[in-house]
């Protein structure tokens, strides 16, 4: 794979890759920030504040959705209920953090250095998931705990999760988190795509919401950037590894992308600022419960201003649980104790404000989002609806659409539905959001490869375009939809709908701007139209607009009632227009006359009143420029819009005009018709016809200059006419018809003539490319397929290398430590194999038996000694053949005593392979 230049910026303005020198951190805090906005040591560890009160009267259920990762079925209990009780019950009792760390090829020395550094008494509990292969036991619990304060433990199914803990999966199955309790599951074998790190970063979202956290760190592909989304989304805390860091840039650039990191930062980096972070928010809640909700409501509004003021939206009608829990959540990530200190930073930090704007808005989703309830608006909703008013478009209106996904997925239903019925009809849908960045995402159409988690097999093969490691909608999915932005509040809506999804959006409205919505959305929608809420909303109120056709997934019906039972509609006024728009525009006087300015209008004049009218055509005919009135010579034909000029040319000029521009395309002369007979309205006009190259210059010499340049005759005098008896000019006139009817016989002979050869070659080459394409369709199904293979193997191989590389390293220092501790102990140690070829010896043994490393694997026979012994080999053959231990004295020729012992030895498997002689100085004794 080529290398590609490393981008190192981050895509959000308000993430910099450049660090202060004082934390070296990726949120920079400016000389404007308060004193305050620091954290204190020695104050008491704690979480980050309230979530949403309970929905008043006509107000959404609940502010979260409950959600399976895969097709897994997961609890009916609401996430944020538990999140709710946690905050209320004592600091004892509440939740501890949980941080998911997700980490693929390239990522063990971004593990080890994070945990390297995380401290062990930080209260957090850390799961680490990798890729890794299935088929062999991961060596990931060994090397990391050699590097981890913190104890590392392999979870089995049941474990009950635990602070100051790394927590790491069995190869071979991906893990879940249900409240505290760990659950393995099996692992899809039927394909090599697995997503395990998406997977548990949404349960331990559902599980943990405020109180998660996930960590990104080198690999390749996208895995672990839908699990960043739905922290984010549940309030968690998100970071990334900087692509100057990372070994594989895939995973971190694809979550950096979704522009929902909070800090992107190198692995060392990250412990210090997660401890902070979780710190800083429980301080917000416990110390400073009392005096921040005291703050807020005078505060809050200077802070909607300010976003109003950067961004143009106003946030005045936002839930104001909502704003203060969104609030805090940035308060925690720039460690500002207090909303002052909070607001003072907004002022000194313009990029905060765009990040805390993008927080509020929360512009998570996913295709099919609860599935059970798409299923049944396929089933039993669609089919009814497009069956009606079938002459007329099929509208949809999504607004909060965020980056596109529930809006594809709307379209891939239809189309599966309309092709299920046999119809044929215009599908015309609509999807707006407030965020400009969202839009052009949806726009766009590319999604990570992730999303076959949520997207079956066969949608991804009939719907999208595999693209490198992302999924790209396919034209005729992108076509019927309209993507704009829109605030839901103040700008119009969409009338004449079919169907309106809005889903999860009210929840975040307070109930006054909910009761100024439902009547828009009944005004909205056809009679008879279906209106698809969240899970978690509902009509409250205004039942009587709206029937239930699924209570479960509120999913409604609009109800047609009397205009005097009708509530008012108020309809959203639009933006006003700027002061200068309304303002009389000064008269500015008349600038003084040039002479080039004279000059120009004089040639101008010239060229309109005294040159002919032309056109300028390419060689295909196609219309590039017009001069002069050609309407007697030219005019639209009905039906689509054609810019060619053959079928432009009145009656009298189109096969002239046609075979001129052939043959002056084919051989570049000069070609000149005289006395052509064209009809124009009410009469013929003869005219003389020119056609010519534009020119001879490179940019203009596939071009193409037709004049058009009518024959006047002078009036006819009594002088000039024939005498009576002289030759009728029919004759003449039937000679010219003739002649020229000969010519436009011969020019349809050989333009019929190059027609049918150009059929010919066209049907053979697109014979061919058919042919070609399908070869390449299915070369290239082939390669994908082997490249996702080769992908997840790549990404397997790189992880057991890396261990293999920290055991290899390993044995090696075990080996200089058992080699270390036998030179110490001064006595001589020689192994031979069972042909007495020497293998290892020790620094001693040199003194006996003069051998060098280069001896190594030499037959101990070949090699000189300095023992008096003349039996020493056969002592060693019949030790191996005998299978007993020899023990004898010997002596060297300098007058030295050794007491001999051979022993020998056999291998793994339990085969006598060698011997092992040691020599022990009685001398020195």
């Amino acid at each position: 794979m080529a290398a590609r230049k490393k981008n190192t910026n981050p895509p959000d303005r308000h993430l910099q890759q450049d660090p202060p020198p004082e934390n070296k951190e990726t949120h920079i805090e400016t000389a404007g920030q308060p004193p305050e906005s620091a954290p204190q040591a020695g104050e008491e560890k704690s979480h980050p504040g309230d979530r949403a009160a309970k929905q008043p009267a006509g107000a959404a259920k609940a502010e979260t959705r409950k959600r399976a990762p895969g097709k897994r079925t997961r609890k009916a209990q609401s996430a944020d209920s538990g999140q709710e009780a946690a905050r209320e019950a004592p600091p004892s009792e509440r939740p501890f953090p949980v941080v998911g760390v997700g980490a693929s090829a390239g990522g063990l020395e971004a593990l080890e250095d994070f945990l390297a550094k995380m401290p062990d008494n930080s209260d957090l509990a850390l799961v680490v998931i990798s890729h890794t292969d299935p088929g062999r036991t991961s060596m990931l619990p060994d090397i990391l705990g050699r590097k981890a304060s913190m104890p590392v433990v392999q979870v089995k199914d049941g474990m009950r999760v635990k602070p100051n803990t790394v927590f790491l999966p069995p190869s071979n199955r991906d893990l879940i988190l249900e409240g505290d309790v760990f659950h393995l599951q099996e692992q899809h074998r039927g394909s090599f795509f697995r997503l395990p790190i998406d997977t548990f970063l949404k349960s331990l979202a559902d599980a943990r919401g405020e109180f998660a956290g996930c960590v990104i760190l080198s690999g390749t592909g996208t895995d672990g950037t839908q699990g960043l989304r739905v922290i984010k989304e549940k309030g968690g805390v998100t970071m990334v590894q900087s692509i100057a860091s990372a070994k594989y840039e895939g995973m971190p650039e694809s979550a950096m992308n979704t522009g929902m990191a909070d800090f992107i930062l190198a692995p060392a980096e990250m412990p210090a600022r997660l401890v902070d972070y979780f710190a800083s928010g429980i301080r917000l809640v416990e110390a400073r419960e009392e005096e921040v909700q005291a703050d807020f409501p005078s505060i809050l509004s200077k802070i909607v201003v300010a976003i109003s003021s950067r961004t143009g939206h106003d946030f005045s009608q936002y839930k104001k649980s909502t704003l203060v829990r969104r609030i805090q959540r940035r308060m925690s990530v720039a460690r500002c104790r207090t909303p002052q200190n909070y607001l003072t930073y907004l002022h000194h930090n313009p990029g905060e404000i765009e990040a805390l704007f993008q927080d509020l808005l929360i512009g998570v989703t996913s295709f099919f989002r609860d599935p059970e309830a798409f299923e049944l608006l396929s089933q039993h909703i669609l089919g009814e609806l497009l069956n009606r008013d079938r002459n007329q478009p099929f509208r949809v209106w999504v607004p909060g659409c965020a980056t596109g996904e529930e809006v594809y997925s709307l379209i891939i239903l239809i189309l599966e539905r309309l092709n299920e019925l046999q119809i044929r009809r215009e599908i015309q849908v609509f999807g707006t959001d407030i965020d400009r960045t969202a839009i052009d995402k949806a726009r766009d159409g590319l999604y990570p490869e992730s999303i076959a988690a949520d997207v079956s097999p066969e949608r991804l093969q009939l719907f999208f375009i595999k693209e490198n490691s992302s999924y790209r909608i396919r034209k005729e999915v992108r076509e019927p939809v309209v993507f704009a932005v829109q605030n839901l509040l103040k700008d119009p809506p969409f009338s004449r709908l079919d169907l309106l999804v809005c889903r999860n959006l009210l929840i975040y409205l307070e109930p006054k701007a909910q009761k100024k919505i439902l009547p828009l959305f009944h005004y909205s929608l056809k009679p008879g139209g279906a209106l698809f809420l969240g899970s978690s909303e509902t009509v409250g109120e205004f039942s009587d607009l709206f029937s239930p056709v699924y209570k479960k997934w509120n999913i409604y019906r609009k109800v047609d009632s009397s205009p005097g039972m009708l509530p008012r509609v108020e309809f959203p006024a639009g933006a006003k227009l700027p002061s200068t728009l309304m303002e009389p525009r000064a008269v500015q006087p008349a600038p003084a006359r040039s002479e080039s300015v004279v000059e120009e209008a004089t040639e101008r004049l010239l060229l309109r009143q005294h040159t002919p009218a032309c056109v300028v055509v390419n060689r295909r005919g196609e219309i590039s420029y017009i001069h002069g009135r050609t309407g007697k010579y030219l005019e639209p034909a009905p039906g689509r819009i054609s810019v060619n000029v053959a079928d432009m040319a009145r009656e009298g000029l189109r096969f002239e005009l046609t075979a001129a521009i052939r043959k002056v395309a084919g051989s570049g002369e000069v070609i000149h018709r005289a006395g052509l007979q064209v009809k124009t309205n009410g009469g013929m006009q003869e005219i003389n016809l020119t056609v010519r190259p534009l020119g001879e210059a490179e940019s203009v010499s596939d071009l193409i200059l037709i004049l058009f340049e009518d024959v006047t005759h002078p009036p006819k005098t009594e002088r000039t006419k024939k005498a009576k008896g002289a030759p009728d000019d029919d004759t003449t006139r039937i000679v010219e018809l003739e002649g020229e009817l000969s010519r436009i016989q011969q020019d349809h002979r050989t333009a019929m003539e190059e027609l049918e050869t150009s059929n010919e070659e066209l049907k053979s080459v697109n014979e061919e490319l058919q042919s070609s394409n399908e070869e390449l369709q299915s070369t290239n199904e082939e390669l994908e397929s082997s490249r996702e293979e080769l992908q997840s193997l790549n990404e397997e191989l790189s992880t057991v290398n890396a261990e293999l590389h920290d055991k290899i390293i390993e044995l090696s220092q075990a080996y200089d430590t058992i080699t270390h501790v036998l030179n110490a102990t001064r006595i001589a140690i020689v192994f031979v194999d069972k042909n007495l070829n020497i293998r290892r010896f020790t620094e001693e043994a040199t003194n006996i038996i003069n051998v060098i490393d280069k001896d190594l694997g030499r037959p101990l026979t070949h090699i000189s000694t300095n023992l008096e012994a003349e039996t020493l080999s056969e002592d060693i053959k019949k030790s191996i053949k005998e299978l007993k231990t020899i023990e004898k004295r010997v002596k060297t020729h300098d007058g030295h005593e050794y007491f001999m012992r051979i022993v020998p030895y056999s291998n793994p498997k339990d085969v006598i392979d060698g011997a092992i002689l040691t020599f022990i100085n009685n001398t020195r004794e």
